[in-house]
């Protein structure tokens, strides 16, 4: 084999070889021109066997070895190109085998941009399979896992090999996205890497073990949380039945049992009887979750509760924790068995005492499961001018596969509730007069439709039934009151006035404990006195018959909708309101699955000073201002949204990974003089770890962007256009090296990302463009682009080594991440590298959104008309 790849043991040899002399030459001199190009071609033709002076000339040569552009990548191009204008010099039989027995060992030491061009011009997917096969092999075998896939992947081999063995390297560097394209087209295979992934998701599985198995893996960061995570994503991708992965289901169900614990025990704030429903139909018949439900019981109630649960599942005494076993035979010898749920709390009775009742008689209240008793109602729901609350409930899924399904929607007008039972309703018999009443509904402009977060209730409705899908686009005369919420919210947090924390607390020491109150209870507290109960959110809304205080529950939530509204509409400025409420809020809801602002763009008022006295507290003075970069925080690893905002802006952001216990937070903030970020429970043992002020409670309940706004305004960061992006956004490094269009493509092509045909089209495409509309790459919005200028370091162009595409720092620049189209855009001048981890940026329309959309957090003392500046 040896003698038979020798370049002088075929005619042509030395051909092939004084020709790569001279194409050296003209690299060398970095001739990438024309004449290389036609002195290539002219070789060519020139050799006896091109395709075998081709792996001449790569054996004799180890440019093509390293990462970027090399002359062999170059010569191998123009010859795949050549070879397309010349197809007789191919060959077939046992001369094309011998040539493909020598590029196997080329294709074990090139790169990725090497791999297509020598597959295609060896036609190696017609090559001996077991041939092939074994290359892999090999290369796999020299711990050259990613190569093996991507060989696996280029010559079709994924079905003849297994699955588990190729993937687990690649999982446990955690190339996801490798593992994704192997299985792209092979259902089969995608079943067994689910198993897989399921197997490790053991409790006892140790993925630290296994990455020992592979030479030169590190160890890896998977954990349990990460493994569930990617389960989840891919069932849902490849629309696969979740019994494949009974560990990873086991473990959510276990999530949602601690989740009902804590519910019901910690919160208090879910009555016996819903917790013991969802309790059942969380656990099933599957013996595993009911230990660990007895093992939850004996750490939260009493031994005597999990008997009692312990005889209804029947569980064998060996299985049972110390103790339990000895309950359960006192309960049988007194053969006196109570259901599990049917014990009372001490606290239900006086549960109602302070909270929010519904002002009409329980007559009032009508639960519909037919399309005659909605018309009884429906002239007198679609009156014009009627102010209409509407609210939907569904059963909690608890974070398993599947999406809502709406199950009771619930249309309340003055004097009256009316709770449709969409169950009954959907049914092929009843559907087709309910969708039309339900659209008349909510597209009549002349009916006030209240909703809180309405975004989300319509597109739950619209994933129930196909005959809702295209309702979102529909609506009018929409109200939310998420945004009045909002609005309320902010206009305190800007006039430094709080809500009367102190004496909410008050009212509530006498009835136990109670979780603060968010989201619409919060609202209906604040407008109306008293918030609402919310012990009924989470029952099982699918369960028929609905017990009374469901039926409450559900009427209460939409009723409050419209007094809330009847006292904002009579003083709208002793809230903070501009005075046309309806005028400014009135709206189409937003198509995204989360509710968006629904604010009008005049300036907010100021509370009055009728309201600052009825909330009993003087204006604070806000702390010092300061700039994004001297201020520096680290995100609870359940706030990385928040984190990821913040750090767009400029702010120095460290975010703790999602295995990562809370206290690390409260080390890295006092090693490194940092503010600690966090939410709920763990904030009560987070402050007491760091000094007054450096540890702060986010808003749960808010979504990212509005907690961003909540940080920055407590702590008085003053956010500049400069700050915008001058972070990066992956590693949170604040230095950048800057690149011109021009320079990058000479590195892409250096590279071998983009050959001189791609560059040729993209600069003919940007030319065109330029003739056809030169104001195409500014028109895109309607107002004058913000100029990117990022408040950062700066790498010297001198400190970029250009053969090994490295930086000074180390990092290497990750130009594969960049499409070649990026380069035809007219608009763009520069690219910025972050110097730590190689990311390269550009400027886009991005910025602009990002700049737009924070635009109320620029500091006041550039002035409003500073951050938009024509480019």
């Amino acid at each position: 084999m040896n003698q038979e790849s020798s370049p002088s043991d075929h005619t042509g040899g030395q051909d092939s070889l004084l020709l790569l002399k001279t194409l050296q030459s003209l690299w060398t001199k970095k001739e990438m021109n024309k004449q290389l190009k036609e002195e290539t071609r002219r070789g060519f033709a020139a050799l006896e066997d091109p395709l075998a002076g081709l792996l001449d000339m790569l054996e004799s040569s180890s440019d093509w070895k390293g990462k970027g552009q090399s002359l062999g990548y170059y010569i191998t191009n123009e010859l795949q190109l050549w070879i397309k204008e010349h197809p007789a010099v191919q060959q077939s039989g046992l001369r094309l085998k011998k040539l493909q027995a020598r590029v196997f060992r080329i294709l074990a030491q090139s790169q990725v941009n090497l791999l297509d061009p020598l597959i295609g011009i060896f036609q190696l997917r017609t090559a001996d399979q077991n041939s092939l096969l074994g290359h892999v092999g090999h290369v796999y075998h020299k711990g050259k896992y990613k190569e093996a896939a991507i060989l696996s992947i280029k010559l079709n081999l994924q079905l003849e090999l297994d699955v588990e063995k190729m993937c687990t390297p690649l999982l446990l560097q955690e190339k996801t996205n490798l593992v994704e394209a192997y299985v792209a087209e092979y259902p089969d295979l995608q079943c067994k890497l689910l198993q897989t992934l399921d197997m490790w998701c053991e409790p006892n599985f140790n993925t630290t073990d296994l990455s020992r198995q592979y030479q030169g893996l590190r160890p890896n960061k998977l954990n349990h949380k990460m493994l569930s995570k990617l389960v989840f994503r891919l069932l849902e991708q490849y629309n696969l039945d979740p019994v494949l992965c009974p560990n990873v289901i086991n473990q959510r169900h276990l999530g949602s049992l601690k989740y009902l614990f804590y519910k019901r025990f910690v919160e208090k704030t879910m009555t016996q009887e819903n917790w013991a429903d969802h309790v059942q139909n969380t656990v099933g018949e599957n013996r595993w979750l009911q230990e660990q439900l007895i093992q939850l019981l004996v750490s939260y109630c009493d031994l005597n509760t999990a008997a009692r649960w312990a005889l209804r599942y029947s569980l064998p005494e060996e299985t049972l924790p110390y103790g339990v076993a000895d309950e359960l035979q006192k309960l049988k010898v007194q053969e006196r068995v109570e259901d599990a749920e049917s014990t009372v709390d001490d606290y239900e009775e006086d549960r109602k005492e302070g909270y929010y009742q519904i002002p009409i008689p329980r007559e009032n209240i009508h639960f519909l499961q037919t399309w005659e008793g909605i018309l009884r109602w429906r002239e007198k729901v679609l009156q014009p001018g009627q102010v209409v609350g509407i609210d939907m409930e569904w059963r909690p899924s608890f974070g398993v596969v599947g999406k809502p399904r709406v199950s009771v929607m619930q249309i309340a007008i003055e004097e009256q509730v009316f709770l449709l039972d969409l169950l009954q309703l959907l049914k092929p018999d009843e559907m087709e007069e309910l969708s039309h009443f339900v659209q008349t509904l909510f597209s009549d402009p002349t009916i006030i439709k209240l909703g809180y977060g309405m975004s989300g209730d319509l597109h739950s409705l619209a994933a129930t039934c196909s005959a809702f899908k295209e309702m979102n686009k529909q609506v009018q005369g929409i109200v939310d009151l998420l945004a009045v919420d909002k609005q309320l919210q902010k206009c305190w947090r800007k006039s430094s006035l709080q809500v009367d924390v102190l004496s909410q607390e008050k009212s509530c020491g006498d009835r136990r404990f109670r979780q603060p109150e968010r989201g619409l209870s919060l609202l209906v507290q604040h407008v109306l006195g008293k918030p609402l109960n919310k012990t009924e959110q989470l029952s099982n809304w699918e369960k028929r018959p609905l017990r009374e205080e469901q039926i409450l529950y559900a009427a209460s939530d939409a009723y409050c909708l419209l007094e809330v509204y009847k006292k904002l509409c009579e003083d709208p400025l002793g809230f903070g309101l501009c005075s046309d409420l309806t005028e400014s809020l009135v709206a189409k809801p937003t198509t995204k699955h989360r509710a968006k602002k629904q604010l009008n763009q005049q300036e907010m008022p100021s509370p009055s000073k009728q309201q600052a006295k009825v909330i009993g507290m003087a204006a604070l003075r806000p702390p010092p201002s300061v700039s994004p970069k001297e201020f520096s925080v680290v995100c609870d690893n359940m706030l990385q949204g928040l984190g990821r905002h913040l750090r767009c802006l400029g702010v120095d952001v460290r975010m703790l990974e999602n295995d990562d216990n809370h206290r690390k937070a409260a080390e890295i903030a006092r090693q490194e003089g940092r503010v600690i970020l966090t939410s709920g429970l763990p904030y009560q043992t987070l402050q007491s770890q760091v000094g007054e002020g450096r540890c702060f409670s986010v808003d749960c309940s808010e979504k990212a962007k509005e907690q961003a706004f909540q940080v920055l305004k407590h702590f008085n960061v003053q956010v500049s256009l400069a700050d915008v992006f001058s972070r990066c956004q992956l590693c949170n490094c604040d230095k950048y090296l800057k690149i011109s269009k021009d320079q990058m493509r000479q590195l892409m092509q250096f590279s071998g990302l983009l050959t001189e045909e791609d560059n040729a089209e993209w600069l003919a495409k940007s030319e065109e463009k330029q003739k056809t509309n030169p104001a195409s790459d500014t028109s895109e919005f309607d107002y004058p682009q913000p100029v990117y200028n990022p408040n950062c370091q700066w790498l010297e162009d001198s400190d970029l080594n250009v053969e090994t595409m490295t930086l000074a720092t180390g990092a290497s620049l990750q130009l594969a991440a960049i499409p070649p189209g990026v380069l035809g855009k007219a608009d763009l001048s520069y690219f910025y590298c972050c110097t730590q981890c190689g990311k390269v940026f550009w400027e886009g329309s991005h910025f602009g959104r990002v700049v737009s959309q924070f635009k109320e957090a620029f500091g006041t003392a550039e002035g409003s008309q500073s951050f938009y500046e024509l480019s």
